[in-house]
């Protein structure tokens, strides 16, 4: 488990804690991860639910509320790990969100659910590094053939998610329909194999699926460098959600687990609870407010609210709400803190490297 050069700075331990919206992963997780020696990432998909002037006011809540979460995960770690946050793609002033957080107290900025191409020019003279989340080798080669010719740079770094992640996934609905999702593995080989066009090392890191040591020392041995994680952190003491949402996962079968629409138009994976069964029963829940959270949502033919789903969850009320996890989120059966999962994570990889 060597640490990773990351830019000018260096990861001691491997780990991407990956970031969970609406709340899941606030400056509490993050910091606990931090201190371990990971990454630690707080989410910017909404953190702000709980400011009294959200609805009114949703992004100047949405930073100040990051700023405080980033306060608390630096007090939290003493100055070990690195803290990242991840930043939605399609979510709504994009632009607007990367500018503003580039200028806090943060180390990484890493962003998916569509390709950020103009991430570059928008933390222009921020010390953030910035990592790109793809799910093929064609949008890795795609996004830093962009950076160079415009921004003259590569990612610090990559995050490759596989098809068994949580949240929004970067395949497509006839990928899922036709049977023609690729393994993580396959896709790791192929991003390593077009990155060779660039003559420069860019540290890769494999998610969505990763749930044991085993599972990281396999892909390390493949050529990653590390692993970003989320479904694991949610079943410790320190993850931001309520204790249902946790409890909600504890409970899970493996067929409670599966795929779920989103307004993002991507498709997303999380538990079929009563929110979704009642979704896919009448196609359609009412839209009560909307805080224009998501670029290709229209409040008047949307499915339904994803912001509100995912704040009931967050908050408790799992069964009126949505709870997105990755595909083993059903083997999840106790909750530990951050610095045991760590510690299983570190000595089962150590035993399997090659």
């Amino acid at each position: 488990m060597r640490s990773v050069q990351l830019g000018n700075l260096k990861l001691d331990i491997p780990i991407i804690q990956g970031g969970m919206g609406i709340g899941v992963s606030l400056g509490n997780l993050a910091g606990h991860v931090m201190k371990e020696g990971g990454m630690g990432v707080i989410s910017a998909a909404q953190p702000g639910y709980n400011n009294p002037d959200f609805a009114r006011h949703p992004f100047e809540s949405n930073i100040e509320a990051l700023r405080n979460e980033i306060k608390k995960a630096r007090d939290i770690a003493k100055g070990k790990g690195l803290l990242g946050v991840n930043i939605m793609v399609a979510g709504e002033r994009y632009d607007e969100y990367a500018k503003a957080i580039a200028q806090l107290d943060i180390d990484a900025i890493i962003s998916g659910a569509g390709l950020p191409l103009n991430l570059p020019e928008l933390v222009e003279g921020s010390k953030a590094l910035i990592a790109p989340i793809v799910s093929s080798g064609k949008a890795a080669s795609l996004l830093c053939k962009r950076w160079i010719s415009r921004y003259n740079r590569l990612p610090d770094f990559i995050v490759i998610e596989g098809p068994l992640a949580g949240g929004h996934l970067g395949f497509s609905w006839d990928q899922i329909r036709n049977h023609q999702l690729p393994d993580l593995k396959e896709i790791l080989a192929d991003v390593i194999e077009q990155m060779k066009a660039f003559g420069k090392k860019v540290p890769l890191f494999a998610a969505g699926g990763i749930y044991t040591g085993k599972d990281i020392a396999e892909v390390m041995d493949l050529g990653a460098d590390g692993v970003q994680m989320g479904t694991r952190f949610i079943a410790t003491h320190e993850c931001d959600a309520h204790q249902n949402f946790k409890q909600v996962l504890l409970d899970a079968k493996e067929e409670d687990i599966d795929y779920v629409i989103s307004p993002s138009g991507f498709p997303g994976r999380g538990i079929q609870n009563t929110f979704i069964k009642k979704l896919t029963a009448e196609g359609k829940i009412a839209v009560r407010r909307c805080v224009n959270c998501l670029k290709p949502c229209n409040p008047a033919n949307t499915p339904y609210c994803i912001t509100d789903a995912l704040i009931e969850a967050v908050k408790g009320n799992v069964e009126e709400g949505l709870v997105f996890t990755g595909s083993n989120g059903y083997r999840l059966d106790k909750l530990v803190s951050v610095h045991e999962l760590m510690n299983e994570l570190i000595e089962d990889a150590k035993r399997w490297l090659k």
